[in-house]
């Protein structure tokens, strides 16, 4: 596989959905905590895509019966989102004033100028930026 666009100009993505309890009051938080915008909902609520300069991701209620679970019900998360940004501790300070809990404070180590924060629904965020 190549990083490349294909003849017909179709670039491969990948992105994440985050399986929550309360869906209306995840979007609204992470639009707080992260600046993000909201770039599609579905008609009714439920699932909904946003954008944090550019980096889309998708927010969904849980639903066991589909085996999609929230972090809640879980008891712990299975996947740690890495949101890269010019300025991780602002951003850090900026999720914990909206809601986020700090798990640690930003640092740097390994070439990498990082925090690491947990939000009110369970999901484990790295707040980075590479050094050099």
């Amino acid at each position: 596989m190549s990083d490349a666009p294909s003849a017909n100009g179709f670039r491969t993505s990948l992105t994440a959905t985050l399986s929550v309890r309360n869906w209306a009051q995840a979007m609204e938080f992470y639009q707080a905590a992260f600046g993000a915008s909201e770039l599609y909902r579905v008609p009714g609520g439920g699932v909904g895509q946003l954008s944090v300069s550019g980096a889309p991701f998708w927010v969904a209620e849980e639903s066991p019966e589909h085996l999609n679970f929230s972090p809640e019900s879980l008891g712990g998360c299975s996947v740690r989102m890495l949101l890269i940004v010019e300025d991780p501790a602002a951003v850090c300070a900026q999720a914990v004033a909206a809601g986020a809990t700090q798990v640690a404070p930003v640092d740097e180590a390994h070439g990498w100028r990082l925090g690491r924060i947990v939000d009110p629904f369970g999901h484990h965020w790295e707040i980075a930026r590479p050094l050099g």
